[in-house]
Parts: structure tokens; sequence; C-alpha cells
């Protein structure tokens, strides 16, 4: 028997199925070009399995054909349901990249659509009834935070070191340690960006160990800069070494060459405040003497995204004029979120409690176990078919910062009784609200670190019937 051209002869022609009463409700939901797209789509998955008419292929062929309209119609509510949407996450990295990193203030993110929604003066200064600067407030802000003479903010931090390289050193030479070509996050490493900026790499001194000798004999006259790179993501231990910047900025003014300081996860906050380790501030960074620094927005800060660049005037300055720069400028959106962000660190003592990043990585294991509790009787309350207990757990700042603090704190971990665990997993992730969590020693594990007290009812309402 041929079993391929039997199944081609069971697949529907187009206007066939188009003219059926089911198309025609979803083509007056959601318009002719979509229904199609997706039909279209769907007889191409049935010609896919007919073609291989494996005794499995014809099995999923007969069923995938009994059910057309339906999946038609998911397709099709596919195409108009948002991929990025809100989310919990239960995992317990507080900066977690592929959930967005730091979140904002609730009242934050409120102001903010009500700001960018219509028109907002993102270039109009008001008081004066003239064209003004699009971050100017911004850059006003960041002075008066780290004690920078002056400020601009570009889209990220990649790109702001991208553009300070591209205005300071290109054609030129920029020295760095061989302990600090670091990679930042999906492939993208230091040498890239410098090559990128059509400046030199000058490598000096070895992985562990760099000495100020180092730099100085690898000085010049076609060097253009000097780059010291916060190994934020790593940390290295034993026997090591490495520059600080007012060492190296004795070296620079032999040449009259600026030191350019990449922190990464720029932190305005001193995070020893909340019982963690040190991590070099914005500020510091400043009065160590480093003549332009970048950082990001949206890790320790708290913030959007955004590559935040301080530093000398007359060197920031040309950073503002330089081509690239109208490229990777932000829009009203992060320009808007940023500014609000910033505007709370004006008030230094309610800072850990009103940035969630700061909040979060500062509970305490006691408020940690509390709140667990709490969503754990919660659980058991509501949904039957898993058991419910409180352990003890460590959560991570992510995002690359803090890369060895393991924090102490709690988790509800969930087992189910009827279903596998994966299985509660995957069906977590299709609540109407999805919840993200870690799956260890087959169970669900939810760091409450990472979930606010107002997603907890949330949860409860979503897990009832989930697990049976």
């Amino acid at each position: 028997m041929d079993w391929k051209a039997d199944l081609y002869r069971k697949i529907p022609k187009v206007d066939t199925v188009m003219e059926s009463d089911a198309m025609r409700t979803l083509t007056g939901l959601f318009g002719r070009e979509a229904v199609l797209l997706a039909l279209r789509e769907e007889l191409g998955a049935l010609r896919a399995l007919a073609s291989a008419a494996g005794e499995e292929e014809r099995k999923a062929f007969e069923k995938s054909l009994s059910e057309l309209s339906g999946r038609i119609e998911t397709r099709v509510r596919n195409m108009f349901t948002p991929a990025i949407r809100r989310v919990i996450n239960g995992t317990g990295t507080v900066l977690h990249t592929n959930l967005g990193r730091a979140p904002l203030p609730e009242d934050i993110a409120s102001l903010l659509v009500r700001t960018v929604s219509g028109y907002a003066s993102i270039e109009y200064d008001l008081e004066n009834g003239v064209r003004g600067e699009r971050t100017a407030r911004i850059e006003k802000l960041l002075s008066v935070l780290t004690g920078a003479e002056s400020a601009t903010v570009v889209n990220n931090n990649a790109a702001a070191v991208l553009l300070v390289l591209r205005t300071l050193a290109k054609d030129g030479e920029v020295i760095v340690s061989r302990g600090e070509l670091v990679e930042i996050g999906g492939k993208f490493r230091i040498p890239d960006v410098i090559e990128e900026s059509g400046a030199y790499i000058k490598e000096v001194g070895t992985t562990n160990k760099t000495h100020p000798e180092d730099y100085s004999a690898a000085l010049t006259d076609e060097t253009k800069a000097i780059l010291k790179v916060h190994t934020s993501n790593y940390r290295i231990h034993g026997f090591t070494g490495s520059v600080s910047v007012p060492e190296l900025k004795k070296i620079a003014t032999e040449r009259n060459i600026p030191v350019i300081e990449d922190l990464g996860s720029g932190v305005l906050f001193d995070l020893e405040k909340l019982g963690l380790e040190h991590e070099p501030t914005v500020g510091e960074a400043v009065r160590s003497g480093a003549d332009v620094i970048c950082f990001s927005g949206d890790k320790l800060l708290g913030g959007p995204q955004a590559g935040i660049i301080v530093g000398r005037k007359e060197l920031i300055d040309k950073i503002k004029k330089q081509p690239l720069a109208r490229a990777v400028r932000v829009d009203k959106f992060t320009a808007a979120a940023l500014e609000l962000i910033l505007t709370e660190y004006l008030n230094p003592a309610q800072v850990p409690a009103r940035i969630p990043v700061l909040r979060m990585l500062g509970e305490t294991p006691g408020s940690s176990k509390k709140r667990a509790e709490k969503l754990s009787e919660m659980l058991k309350g509501a949904c039957r078919g898993i058991s419910v207990e409180v352990r003890e757990t460590s959560s991570r700042a992510g995002g690359g910062a803090l890369p060895e603090e393991e924090i102490p704190g709690h988790a509800v971990v969930i087992k189910p009784l009827v279903i596998s665990t994966a299985e509660l997993s995957r069906r977590m992730l299709r609540m109407p609200v999805p919840v993200i969590g870690r799956i260890e020693e087959d169970a669900v594990w939810l760091d409450v670190r990472t979930i606010a007290d107002d997603e907890f009812g949330l949860i409860a309402e979503m897990f009832c019937g989930v697990p049976g």
C-alpha cells in the first residue's frame, strides 16, 4: 500500500478549510491573512508528516488532521499573544538576564507608562519653551550622585565602552591587563569591543599578575588610553595582583592619556550596608582618579538597560559629539525610567527599601523564612496533589555581579504527587502569569527572595488544580 499517497490525499485544500464555520469565526476575530498563514503552516506540517510516513508519523498525521481546526486556532491566537510577558521569578537570581534583570518599583513603572504613552518632553525645555537636551537632567543627577564633572547615557554598557574607545583611542593602542580581558556575556568580549572601536589592544602582564611597570614599559607614541576592566562577573584567587586606578593615573599622566574604567555592574549604594561583600561604587571610582567610567543601568543600579558614562567634562563633551553617539542613544522609555530611578538615590536612607534589586539582595534569612512559610501555608490550603515544605537555600545576585556571593535565604519546595516534576514545571510555565522556579532534588523550588508579597496570592490561586 502507498502510505504516502494515501496521506497526501487526506490533506484538505486551503479553500475548503477556509469556508468552514470555524475558520469564518476566526477570520472575523483575527483577519483573513492571519488565519491563512496559520492554515498554511499547519498544512505544511501535515505534508512533512506524510512525507516521512513511518508508523509514528502516520499516527501523528491522523491526530493532527483530526485536530486541524483547533491547531489553526491555537496558532492564530499565539500570533496575537506577546512573546514578552510578565512572569514570576522564583529562581532566586535577582538580576536574571533572561528575565529582564532589574525590576522597576511598581509606582515608578506606573508613572513611566503615563509619561511615555503619549507625547513627552524628551527634548523640550518646558521652562524656556525651546528645544532641550535629551538627557540633561539625567546627566545632572549622575554628576550629583557620583561626584563626576559630567555624564552621558547610551543604550547599554557594551555600547558605552565602544563609544568611549571610538572617541578617545581610535587608530591608537589601548593598554589592558591580560587578567582583565573578560567576556561580558553572550560571547561578547572586551578584545572584540576594542577591535570594533578602531583601536588596537596591547596586552600586558599575565592572567594572574600585572605590575605597574608592565604598563609603563608598554607605553609608546601610539598609546591613546589605558583601560581597566572591573572583573565583576568572576574572581581569581591565590597568587594574584593588579594595578589600582591611582597607580594607573600616575603612569597615564606621564603621557597625557586617559584612564578608562569599565565598572561593568555599576553600583551607587554601599552594598556592605546590606550585609554583602564590598563592590566598588561609581563614586569611589571617580575619586580614585579614573578619567572616564562606564557602567550598566539595569544591574546593581536597579534601573533600565542603559550604558552610563561619567568622567571629566572635556572628555565627555568629545564623547557626546562622536557621530556614533546618536546611533546608540537612549529612547524616551529608557530616559524617563532612568531619571526616575536616579532621583530615588537623592535620598540614600530610603534607597534599600525603594529599589527592588537592593531590597531583594538585602533581605535577611529571618525575613525570607517568614515569607516562605506564608507562601507554603497558602499553597497547602489551595492545592491538592502536592507536598510543600520550606527549605534553606542560597540566592545569587546574577547579571554578572557579586559572583562569589551566596546569599542565605529560604525557598518553598513543591513535590508533585500525581505528575512528574518536569510536568509540573511545564504547567507552571503555561499559567496565566508563568511561574519560573528551579528544579532540584526532583522538586520545584520557589526562592521567595525574588517573589514579591503581592504575588503570593496569585501563585496560590493559579496553582489550584494545576498538579492534579
